[in-house]
């Protein structure tokens, strides 16, 4: 069973969430949290397999909590789905930065979230190239890169190559397309490169990506 905390602080949405999942042969709901400070509480002792959080919420809002249960020197990182409304793009890149899994849109279909929630369970990242194009690419524009990239000199020209068509928001098939390799090459590579930089999922690849000016 995929357990399940549900942070969001309006009632009514926060209840069509728990009756999703709870309906959901694999899944149960485990807490609910109507704000971030009670989603750090709530999790530190539920211990649940994925954390849907909600980014505006009171008292500490989502990209704190998720910053508290998954952000750099975290012990045991949370795996944390972070749902949000499209404009506030800003806001979902900082989460991702703080640590976060992935994210959905909270116009997706109950479909995409159940399925994005096992995605993350199962210890993959949630981004979709569509999205990713158009979310970070359009927040990557104001953002200041760090100072340098030598921190990706231990990759591979090809690696490299791959990690710069990761961050464009492509799937492993496309790169595979772009490249003339193979899906499960591209995968290959793809895991090289959260080795060698030791970067927990694609979420975080991209993020660096974008962070040191590589796209």
């Amino acid at each position: 069973m995929i357990r399940v905390l549900v942070c969001e602080d309006q009632a009514l949405v926060r209840a069509g969430y728990v009756t999703i999942f709870d309906a959901q042969p694999d899944m149960e709901v485990v807490g609910e949290a109507a704000d971030g400070r009670a989603a750090v509480e709530a999790a530190s002792h539920l211990n649940p397999d994925v954390i849907v959080m909600d980014i505006r919420m009171p008292v500490v809002d989502g990209i704190e909590a998720t910053r508290r249960l998954a952000g750099p020197g975290t012990a045991n990182p949370a795996k944390i789905l972070v749902v949000t409304t499209f404009n506030v793009d800003e806001y979902v890149y900082e989460a991702l930065r703080a640590g976060a899994s992935g994210f959905l849109l909270k116009d997706a279909h109950p479909s995409e979230l159940i399925n994005g929630v096992r995605t993350i369970a199962a210890g993959d990242s949630l981004l979709a190239p569509a999205v990713t194009r158009t979310l970070i690419g359009h927040y990557a524009e104001r953002l200041r890169p760090a100072p340098g990239n030598h921190v990706v000199d231990v990759l591979t020209p090809r690696e490299l190559e791959v990690l710069r068509q990761l961050a464009a928001g492509l799937s492993n098939a496309e790169i595979a397309a772009q490249l003339f390799i193979t899906p499960e090459t591209v995968k290959t590579y793809v895991s090289r490169i959260l080795t060698k930089l030791d970067l927990r999922d694609r979420v975080q690849a991209v993020v660096l990506a974008y962070r040191i000016g590589l796209v």
